[in-house]
């Protein structure tokens, strides 16, 4: 295979298939890693090792099972802020960070601001963060709710 690596820092196939592949399964070895990519194991690690310093991999992680940790609802939130200034932004995105049951966060261009996804146990304690932790955040003016009655796909 020919290498498509350029001086400004893109990568190449054997880079992109190291992704694909620990995206796959971020716990395979690197002797595993070099041979289904198709090269020796110094070579993959270096690659490897490049990749993680240039930040295209960020980390590895657990992916567990939310329901049987008894965290099987999910919420999505639309947020509409009374002020959306950069200081604003940032005053609503700190306070964000702080919601451990907050697991994603997006800016939309849309009718409201910013789209949450939010995973409790229970109606019963989303309530309790969308009223007590949400609504409370810097700058909100209003909130929507979407609740999930299945996931047929998840990135987990």
């Amino acid at each position: 295979m020919a290498s498509t690596k350029t001086i400004s820092g893109e990568i190449d196939q054997f880079d992109r298939r190291i992704i694909d592949l620990l995206r796959e399964d971020g716990r395979m070895s690197v002797a595993e890693l070099a041979r289904r990519v198709g090269l020796s194991k110094t070579p993959c690690q270096v690659r490897l090792r490049r990749l993680i310093d240039q930040g295209y991999i960020r980390g590895f992680r657990a992916i567990v099972d939310p329901a049987r940790l008894g965290l099987d609802h999910i919420a999505f939130t639309e947020v509409k802020l009374s002020d959306t200034r950069e200081a604003a932004l940032e005053d609503f995105r700190r306070g964000v960070l702080r919601i451990k049951e907050v697991e994603e966060c997006h800016m939309i261009a849309s009718s409201f601001d910013y789209l949450l996804k939010v995973r409790t146990a229970d109606i019963r304690k989303y309530r309790e963060v969308l009223g007590e932790r949400i609504s409370n955040l810097p700058h909100v003016a209003s909130t929507s709710t979407f609740v999930a009655m299945e996931t047929i796909r998840d990135a987990m």
